[in-house]
Formats: structure tokens, sequence, C-alpha cells
């Protein structure tokens, strides 16, 4: 799939996680329910795009040589990190919702996710760098 597809899913990754806090702190259980089984579809389509396009085309490197470079590389290698991380997080945080383990849930929801929104935003970061910004500066 075209890396700004790709960019699309985590931004709409990006946009439910963000609903789904604002409805749990609203007290909208159900909403919350299908924002955050929404941003783990939109994430879960990703990843299948993602890895089918890796293995097709491999890695793409990044224009420059700079700052702007590092700055990149910290940031890809975080997301990376972050990525591999949290995914067991956030398939245990909805069991754990859909058992109705709320008190666990909660739990492990504080830490999946601020990491989790992360990732879905460092992603969109990710491809705006590799992809608009660096070939524009270089």
């Amino acid at each position: 799939m075209h890396p700004a597809i790709n960019a699309m899913l985590n931004g709409t990754s990006t946009v439910f996680l963000l609903a789904g806090w604002l409805a749990i702190r609203r007290r909208q259980i159900a909403f919350h329910r299908a924002c955050m089984v929404s941003a783990f579809a939109a994430s879960s389509v990703f990843l299948a795009s993602y890895l089918a396009r890796f293995a097709i085309s491999g890695t793409h490197r990044y224009p420059g040589a700079g700052w702007d470079k590092t700055l990149y590389l910290i940031i890809l290698f975080s997301h990376m990190l972050l990525a591999v991380i949290v995914l067991p997080m956030v398939l245990r945080s909805l069991w754990l919702g859909y058992k109705g383990r709320y008190a666990e849930h909660r739990r492990l929801a504080r830490w999946t996710w601020p990491i989790w929104m992360y990732v879905s935003t460092t992603g969109v970061l990710v491809y705006l760098l590799l992809y608009q910004l660096g070939p524009a500066l270089h």
C-alpha cells in the first residue's frame, strides 16, 4: 500500500484513540469501546499493510544527512521500539475490557494508551519526515 495510506491509517487510529479517551472521561462506555475497537482495527490494517509493503519493497533511506536525519532516526527508533512493546499491551487491554475486568483494564490502559498514542502520532510524523519534509530539505 502507498505510504500515504499507511500514514492515514495511523492518523485515523490517533483520532479514535483521542475520541476513546475523551469518551471514557465522560463515562460514555459504549462510545469508548467503539472508538478503541476502531483504533485497533485501523492499527491492525496499518500493520498488515506495512508488513506487506516492507516484504515487497524493503526499507527506505532518509534522503538527508544533517540534523534532520538525526531527528528522524530518534523518532523512528523510539516509534519502532514502542510499537513492539505496545502490541501485547493493546491486546491485553482489549481482552480485559471485553471480559469485564475493568479494574485491571484501567491499570494497564493507563500505560497502554499514551504509548499507543505516541506510536500512532509518530507513525504519521515518520511518514512526513521520510516522504515529505526530507525530500523538500534535500
